[in-house]
């Protein structure tokens, strides 16, 4: 995979998760892992890893939610949850939606100190298990600096891409990603859910900016 990933390092873990966002494109929408050439990560490192997969597959916990800062984003092709209690909405909506998640393989394609990003293959089986579909993704887990030396390390900002183009943050199809967010823990019946409810965020700010010595720079953009 030929690709060009970028994340900025921000000055402070107490910046919210919107501003450890990586940037990436690629040549190419080939994401099929190869296990083999996963690369290799310290214990407290896949322990993340493996309760992101355990996430991915079904099998939510509030500690495996825990996983993620309070102030984190959630970001693919379908949602955007910049806070916790969005995110656990999203996870723990997820055995309600689908029979079973199956994860196929990954490939730890990048193991930076603020950055882990893998290769995934997920199978989705749908009700009744009748149906089921087979995603590759690119995931990059942009991590928190307070606790990246940590045994429990957590995740700023957490982004899933199916294709090769990176995501627009403008337009009605960002707005409708926001309001899918909300909707889904607004609406779910679940005591797990609510034991968020304390990260939810009045607001979310359109223009986000990276703060240096009390100064804003402009508003983070493509590239």
């Amino acid at each position: 995979m030929s690709s060009n990933s970028k994340l900025g390092s921000p000055a402070s873990a107490s910046l919210p998760g919107e501003h450890f966002e990586v940037r990436q494109t690629s040549s190419t929408a080939d994401y099929h892992p190869n296990p083999a050439n996963s690369l290799p990560l310290s214990p407290a490192r896949q322990a993340l890893l493996d309760d992101i997969i355990a996430l991915y597959s079904c099998q939510p916990t509030r500690r495996r939610v825990e996983r993620y800062t309070p102030d984190c984003v959630y970001d693919d092709q379908f949602v955007y949850a910049n806070d916790r209690y969005k995110m656990a909405g999203q996870w723990f909506a997820l055995p309600k939606l689908f029979k079973e998640s199956r994860n196929e393989g990954y490939e730890v394609v990048v193991n930076d100190p603020l950055l882990i990003q893998f290769k995934n293959e997920q199978t989705w089986v749908f009700p009744g298990g009748i149906k089921s579909t087979t995603i590759n993704a690119i995931v990059s887990l942009s991590l928190d600096p307070a606790t990246v030396d940590s045994d429990f390390i957590r995740v700023k900002y957490h982004k899933d891409q199916a294709n090769e183009k990176d995501y627009s943050h403008t337009g009605p199809g960002f707005a409708f990603k926001k309001w899918q967010a909300d909707k889904v823990a607004g609406s779910m019946d679940s005591e797990d859910v609510q034991a968020f409810k304390a990260d939810a965020r009045d607001e979310y700010h359109e223009d986000v900016r990276t703060y240096k010595d009390g100064k804003a720079d402009a508003p983070l953009k493509d590239f």
